[in-house]
């Protein structure tokens, strides 16, 4: 149920924003436990002056093709589970849309049921059977 903002320099076609889309559900399934049809994820497109991202720090060199993901989970996931998202989300989105891994950024942040509400005012934390639905 992870829920992802993706940042990238505007002026990207339907096609290259819905290949980042695809390439980012499918490194979830695959390496980050997250189900089928679990699928959450907004994408902001920025004017250069709005997205302002070194272009060497621990990484790079990065081009105006790089990316943020900010994924917000609400599950903990393993450090072990993490990594293999990281490398499965890289080679993902190296063959659709053609991006290099030196400009992907991947920042995590865990949260907890509470934290949700899916639909309707509820939390997420309340059981099927408390909310009667």
């Amino acid at each position: 149920m992870p829920f992802t903002r993706v940042s990238l320099l505007a002026g990207k076609s339907p096609d290259y924003l819905a290949a980042v889309s695809d390439s980012l559900d499918r490194a979830l399934v695959e390496g980050f436990e997250v189900p089928e049809k679990d699928r959450f994820a907004v994408i902001h497109q920025h004017r250069p002056e709005e997205l302002i991202f070194d272009r060497t720090y621990r990484g790079g060199p990065r081009s105006d093709d790089f990316v943020l993901f900010h994924v917000t989970t609400g599950k903990a996931r393993s450090d072990e589970a993490k990594r293999g998202f990281y490398r499965r989300l890289v080679e993902r989105l190296a063959q659709a849309p053609g991006i290099r891994p030196e400009d992907v950024m991947v920042v995590i942040a865990n949260s907890t049921f509470e934290d949700w509400s899916f639909a309707s005012g509820i939390s997420a934390a309340v059981s099927v059977e408390e909310n009667g639905r």
